[in-house]
């Protein structure tokens, strides 16, 4: 059985985000390949989102944050949203002709149902296997990929940690795919 690897190039992330943007245009299943990456939310996270949860109907503007309790975890979180990650909600709200707070963010095909993971996992996988066939992409795959260019932008190992709460560095190296990075890059520049 073969390991979810993140997006290692940062072209391959623009590609897989075009899809289904410019390819085959659907602006929920780009949506969610964008927010999925730059959140680092797990899917089933990223799948009970609700309009309510990215935008303050109140005031008439997007939050700042997204405030999630962990499914897998129960513990509570608070990421910021990045420009592309709030670039690509305002895109995809102006495409929509409602939205109201409790409508889920990512809809299924059933009024007031949410997309489901086997779903979201076909989504990402299609996108996937018509760019990268060799590729293991799966749901995970966008979670890994946040971190692995945090890390490579030079983000503190303990804040990664933090990020994936792991409890320690080795465990966050391994599910990145790090440490097989590090071992291939002593080959690499070991040219005898």
């Amino acid at each position: 059985m073969s390991t979810t690897q993140p997006i290692r190039n940062l072209v391959q992330i623009s590609k897989l985000k075009d899809y289904y943007f410019k390819e085959k245009p659907n602006l929920r299943n780009y949506t969610l390949i964008c927010l999925g990456i730059n959140s680092a939310l797990r899917i089933s996270d990223l799948l009970e989102l609700k309009w309510k949860d990215v935008y303050d109907f109140s005031k008439g503007h997007f939050l700042s944050h997204l405030s999630v309790q962990e499914q897998k975890t129960g513990k509570h979180t608070r990421i910021a949203l990045n420009k592309n990650a709030l670039d690509t909600l305002k895109l995809y709200r102006k495409s929509l002709p409602l939205f109201e707070p409790e409508t889920y963010l990512f809809p299924g095909r059933h009024p007031n149902s949410r997309l489901c993971r086997s779903q979201a996992f076909r989504i990402i996988k299609e996108a996937g296997q018509q760019l990268y066939p060799e590729a293991k992409l799966s749901c995970h795959s966008l979670r890994k990929t946040f971190g692995y260019h945090a890390w490579k932008a030079g983000t503190p190992p303990v804040i990664l940690m933090a990020v994936y709460n792991h409890s320690s560095f080795q465990i966050t190296k391994r599910y990145l795919g790090i440490e097989q990075d590090d071992k291939d890059d002593v080959f690499l520049k070991t040219n005898l």
